[in-house]
């Protein structure tokens, strides 16, 4: 296993190479071609805005202004979450002809997903710091430092949970339907569209065993709300979490990957 991840890490370039051909793929005989990694989540936020400020009155309890820049700065991370979790489960699956060739590292696959998804929530971040500079929402720089450790614990989170689920989904194909109704589950139950602090006490157990609420909430500290950054303790609680559901990940994708060849 330990020699499977120094292999991972020596394969970087390779990476690269599958990330923009990826990125390139996505948009291919598109007009605006990479630009829609800029329009799509502006027309992301537009819709929800629209929705939970003309069409679903919010009332007093969600008196957040302005709601569109508190919307966007949960909205644009589960985005990439949701997408890496959605396309990585998929990718042994749809990169099957890679898997059968006998020097093709198979974890490659999960990562590119995870990778070009955060790539694409990086295009959306001027979006979001566009907003914050409409509004005149002040950006400290004590909180801001925190915003690449937010990422950081995202990324190994997001990456440990896609192993898990590409490993799984090689071998049980309905993972990627239950996937798609759990996602929608965990949308609404994180405070993405709504503050934590209207989450009854006994609804906040719950979301404290949901990880991306401690991202959600981390993100929000740190772009929309005053005051010092105080989820913290969480955020690095997270980060060990997420460090040891990688290594987890990685030894059940380890222990599957002579299975892959033979069931994709």
């Amino acid at each position: 296993m330990l020699s499977n991840l120094r292999q991972l890490f020596r394969c970087r370039g390779l990476i690269q190479i599958l990330v923009a051909r990826e990125l390139k793929a996505r948009y291919r005989g598109s007009v605006l071609g990479f630009f829609w990694s800029f329009v799509n989540p502006l027309l992301l936020l537009l819709v929800y805005s629209f929705v939970f400020t003309v069409i679903i009155q919010r009332g007093e309890i969600v008196d957040l202004e302005p709601y569109a820049v508190f919307l966007f700065c949960g909205l644009l991370p589960w985005t990439w979450f949701s997408a890496s979790l959605s396309e990585g489960a998929n990718a042994l699956l749809v990169g099957g002809n890679l898997i059968k060739k006998v020097m093709f590292p198979a974890e490659i696959l999960p990562v590119v997903a995870v990778v070009s998804n955060m790539i694409h929530f990086v295009f959306g971040l001027p979006i979001l710091f566009g907003f914050l500079w409409f509004y005149a929402m002040p950006l400290r720089l004590t909180e801001l430092v925190w915003f690449p450790v937010v990422m950081a614990v995202q990324f190994i989170l997001t990456l440990g949970l896609v192993m898990v689920l590409a490993a799984l989904t090689v071998h049980f194909r309905d993972i990627k339907d239950l996937l798609a109704n759990l996602l929608t589950l965990w949308f609404f139950a994180t405070p993405i569209i709504y503050p934590m602090s209207v989450v009854p006490p006994r609804g906040k157990a719950f979301m404290d065993l949901n990880p991306f609420s401690h991202l959600a909430i981390s993100y929000q500290e740190i772009l929309f709300y005053d005051g010092p950054f105080g989820h913290w303790k969480w955020l690095l609680a997270l980060a060990v979490a997420g460090a040891v559901l990688f290594l987890l990940g990685y030894w059940l994708f380890d222990r599957l990957r002579d299975s892959f060849a033979d069931e994709v």
